[in-house]
């Protein structure tokens, strides 16, 4: 599979946000070719539920989730350590390409699928050590459009952002945004479809970290 993105139709939209950096491209691969590509990772994905640790009770996560990366490249979430499966052509292609775009380097990936509109992720930063400081993430969203919501976690007086992922689209944060904001994607009670949701990081490699 090669799949190009929307080259002679990306608009890139730089949202205004104090302490930190958000871009988003809304149609950053073409609509058709982005169903393909939901189709192949929906099959090829080693999709799971994990379980996380939620007030020292373990919980599964409401949502289908799978780590891919480097070698050396483990993540440790909610008191969960996930290894990195070995890339798939698609996703190391998908990398190749954002890297190209944004100027950022990645070697890790978490991959979410959303089944239906009870699948959530809670208020978070991706701020864990391993991600060092001012992580830069890219999340391509593929399939069902959700809303992404951000507000600060000190300045009550700044104002939440809402952001509706559509199929095919890219955000991009970088910066400081990862210490100063949380972030999710909130449970909906329409009946919805499956929502794939690819994020991209670099995560300090094992041998290097103190």
């Amino acid at each position: 599979m090669n799949i190009q993105p929307s080259l002679f139709n990306i608009v890139k939209e730089e949202l205004p946000i104090a302490d930190g950096y958000l871009a988003y491209y809304p149609n950053w691969i073409d609509q058709s070719e982005g169903f393909l590509l939901f189709d192949a990772l929906r099959q090829d994905i080693k999709w799971q539920q994990s379980m996380i640790n939620i007030y020292g009770k373990k919980i599964p996560i409401p949502r289908l989730n799978a780590w891919y990366g480097d070698e050396q490249c483990s993540y440790k979430y909610s008191g969960t350590y996930f290894e990195p499966n070995s890339w798939l052509p698609a996703l190391l292609m998908i990398k190749n390409r954002i890297e190209s775009l944004s100027g950022f380097q990645f070697n890790s990936v978490l991959a979410n699928c959303y089944r239906n509109g009870n699948d959530s992720v809670a208020w978070h930063s991706d701020d864990e050590p391993e991600l060092g400081r001012n992580p830069a993430v890219a999340s391509l969203s593929l399939g069902v459009e959700r809303q992404f919501q951000l507000k600060h976690r000190y300045n009550k007086d700044l104002k939440p952002h809402k952001i509706l992922l559509t199929h095919g689209s890219l955000l991009v944060m970088a910066g400081e945004l990862q210490h100063h904001w949380r972030h999710q994607i909130p449970k909906n009670q329409r009946k919805l479809g499956e929502r794939i949701n690819l994020t991209f990081r670099y995560v300090i490699p094992q041998s290097e970290r103190r």
